[in-house]
């Protein structure tokens, strides 16, 4: 046999070796085979895909009544007696109004918390002959019954139960609800679908005043314990049952028959057809063969209303925050132990992720994967990898880089493409995993094997180029990023209002302890909020959050800094009365946006500093606390960071070299801290300002009279009463948008 060349030798064990590569990823992407690496990257992947395009906002749809630690401290430890829920389910649909009500949580066991079966063992034994026990037992017996009073709560409302299913052969315990199909019915594949071996349903007395029930389960949590898609249907015996979000999405519809559509799919069991969809009334809901559905989380925790159960039990809720909802009683005490890792959290609560999938099927935003994706991916795999085993050897390494890094973008760009326009789900590691190996092993089979040939030449270049020069493109490489990243970041700005005449009087030294003084705590509270010292400017001090380290939560913590420094004035004020220096009054500005960041400067200086049109704007913000007499001032893009927190709305203006009119705010602090005399005053000020919008201006006025007669230091009521002055003689037209003109910086 003759001896091959060493290129020959060469160019087959890198063709050969490419060649295996694409037919081992083909056949895990056709699930023949499973490469486990490969499986956690695709979760990665899908994990950061998913937290990169969350829709954000909150659904006003659909609100939880959370069992949350505070219910139990102040109701009791779960589980509650059965006739505080009765209160609870009254309560909501007969003062709240509420439209649907579902329970992410199960009764299984009898409720003899009331004493009952002890007051019937006396009347049994020693007290069988006491006539007026007797009679107040039996007058009582109704009221003591808990489980009764619990069930004729649910009869007669749309009440969806929950119940638990599982894989081990335990017991089952309580009484399931008539199944929605039949095997027999069933149109698709009946032995792919996740079945339950047993269940922990509820009372059968529960269970028949309610009127619907559906299951809650995690059998369809990944390999690396995430829950990313959660089954609507599963087997139990010879029935099928429908999932808790289902039953309710069902019950909302008015209980309308549920239709199964299926396909000729790809992994479609001889015979059988593949499922492809659920229908409810005209709406369509795209599951996999198993019946299970990728999991469309819209934001992080939070994206739904909380209340928790004991402010509801106790009216302290306001009825319009839940009239005509759709209810979830569920539970976020750790100790209940509804708490699922998720690919956008690693704690999230189980009642949240079925208000996902309820608003998901009210939107039909749900991603899928259909029959055809794997035939797709495979084609995707194919032309990738035969490209890229053809291609790369024939062009020099400068151009084969390029051409892999164009794949990649390809490879990214489509996938994101279908997945937030198409709503499509593609595998995206796999094909770009393989991109980069057969890159690697043209690199390794076409250049590094090729060493010795090339020796000789890089000797030769080496002449030529000196070794300095060959260091320093080393470390402008490895320094990738020196110009400037593009990132959203958040950037405060504080000044201390009038410091040159503070300052007069006082002596270098002096003047250098008070700068100390308050520069010191007001930076180690920006430290303490994760954010970064641009620099000082005399009196002044520049911070930005989100940078180096990223921060999701930038916005918030830059807000709580801010606060964190206004309320630090007010004890350093003490400490310099004390001292004999001048008071002090802090102005800060705070916007969020896209900002330029890195190091920045000259090869005699360089600083890690902020750029752009974001950060001139949060100096801006600074300066206009003058303006408005207020302590803070944030942007929009900042106020939408803190959705738990109360700000005043001040003004929208137009700040000088800006073209575009932005919304000021004054922060307030957390919701939950504030005062009902501050809460009302916000109501009122809102209220004004909607007049003012309106053009109503008696009723704008009268408002903000009355603001400035019980809070006659606030300067921005006395301004709006200037503006409505002059606008009742200069009346500003329809097309009037309320925007202020500021001419100074």
């Amino acid at each position: 046999m003759p001896k091959l060349p060493p290129g020959t030798l060469r160019k087959l064990l890198r063709t050969g070796l490419g060649l295996l590569l694409i037919l081992l990823f083909g056949l895990h992407g056709l699930g023949k085979i499973s490469i486990p690496l490969l499986s956690r990257l695709e979760n990665s992947v899908y994990d950061l895909r998913m937290t990169l395009t969350l829709p954000g906002g909150r659904d006003e749809r659909i609100v939880i009544v959370d069992i949350d630690e505070k219910s139990m401290g102040r109701e009791g430890r779960w589980p509650w007696p059965r006739n505080k829920l009765a209160y609870l389910v009254d309560l909501l649909f007969d003062y709240y109004q509420i439209r649907l009500l579902g329970f992410d949580v199960v009764f299984s066991e009898p409720d003899d918390s009331s004493g009952l079966k002890l007051l019937e063992s006396l009347a049994e034994g020693s007290l069988a002959r006491d006539p007026p026990f007797l009679q107040n037992m039996a007058q009582m017996r109704e009221s003591l019954e808990y489980d009764a009073l619990f069930a004729k709560s649910l009869s007669h409302r749309p009440i969806v139960l929950g119940y638990g299913t599982r894989l081990d052969n335990l017991p089952s315990t309580g009484q399931l609800p008539l199944p929605v199909l039949s095997p027999g019915t069933y149109p698709g594949d009946v032995d792919v679908l996740h079945r339950a071996n047993s269940y922990t349903a509820n009372l059968p007395l529960l269970q028949s005043a309610a009127a619907v029930s559906g299951f809650f389960s995690t059998q369809s949590v990944d390999d690396d314990g995430i829950l990313r898609k959660i089954p609507l249907l599963m087997r139990h015996g010879d029935g099928i049952y429908e999932s808790l979000t289902l039953a309710m999405f069902r019950l909302l519809m008015g209980y309308p028959p549920l239709e199964i559509r299926t396909g000729s799919g790809y992994h479609a069991v001889s015979g059988d057809a593949r499922l492809e969809a659920l229908q409810v009334e005209g709406f369509t809901i795209p599951v996999d063969e198993d019946a299970t559905v990728l999991i469309p989380y819209r934001g992080f925790y939070g994206s739904f209303a909380y209340y928790s159960a004991t402010d509801v039990l106790n009216g302290a809720v306001e009825p319009d925050k839940l009239r005509g909802k759709i209810v979830l009683v569920g539970t976020t005490a750790v100790g209940l132990l509804d708490l699922r890792p998720t690919p956008i959290q690693s704690t999230f609560p189980g009642v949240e992720i079925n208000a996902n999938l309820l608003a998901a099927m009210l939107d039909q935003s749900f991603k899928q994967r259909p029959a055809y994706t794997s035939s797709l991916e495979l084609l995707t795999l194919l032309v990738t990898g035969l490209l890229l085993l053809v291609g790369l050897p024939r062009l020099s390494p400068g151009y084969g880089l390029l051409s892999t890094l164009a794949t990649l973008f390809l490879l990214v760009g489509t996938h994101f493409y279908a997945w937030q326009v198409a709503n499509l789900s593609l595998q995206l590691a796999t094909p770009v995993l393989l991109t980069v190996l057969l890159y690697g092993n043209q690199m390794f089979f076409g250049f590094f094997l090729e060493a010795q040939s090339r020796k000789r030449l890089t000797g030769l270049f080496g002449q030529y180029v000196p070794a300095q020069l060959v260091n320093e493109m080393i470390d402008q490489e490895s320094d990738f990023g020196l110009g400037g990243e593009n990132r959203e970041m958040t950037v405060l700005f504080s000044d201390v209002r009038g410091f040159t005449t503070l300052s007069e009087g006082l002596s270098p030294d002096q003047l250098s302890q008070l700068m100390n003084a308050f520069l010191t705590p007001l930076t180690e509270i920006i430290h303490h909020h994760k954010g970064t010292i641009d620099k000082y400017m005399g009196d002044a001090i520049m911070a930005f959050w989100g940078a180096p380290l990223h921060d999701p939560q930038h916005g918030l913590n830059a807000l709580r800094a801010a606060m964190a420094m206004t309320q630090a004035v007010e004890t350093i004020r003490a400490d310099f009365r004390a001292r004999g220096w001048p008071d002090l009054k802090l102005g800060i500005g705070l916007n969020t946006g896209q900002m330029n960041v890195g190091n920045m400067g000259s090869r005699f200086r360089m600083a890690y500093t902020v750029l752009g049109d974001a950060v001139n704007l949060g100096s801006r913000l600074e300066s206009l606390t003058k303006y408005y007499d207020v302590s803070i001032i944030v942007s929009e893009t900042t106020r939408i960071c803190a959705p738990d927190h109360v700000f005043r709305y001040l003004d929208k203006v137009r700040v000088k070299g800006k073209q575009e009119a932005i919304d000021l705010y004054e922060p307030l602090g957390l919701a939950e801290h504030q005062s009902s005399a501050c809460l009302a005053e916000h109501s009122t000020h809102e209220q004004a300002l909607q007049h003012y919008r309106d053009q109503v201006w008696d009723q704008a006025e009268a408002g903000f009279r009355h603001l400035l007669e019980h809070y006659a230091e606030r300067k921005i009521y006395r301004l709006y009463l200037e503006r409505i002055q002059y606008f009742r003689n200069h009346p500003p037209g329809s097309g009037w948008d309320i925007t202020f003109n500021h001419s100074d910086k």
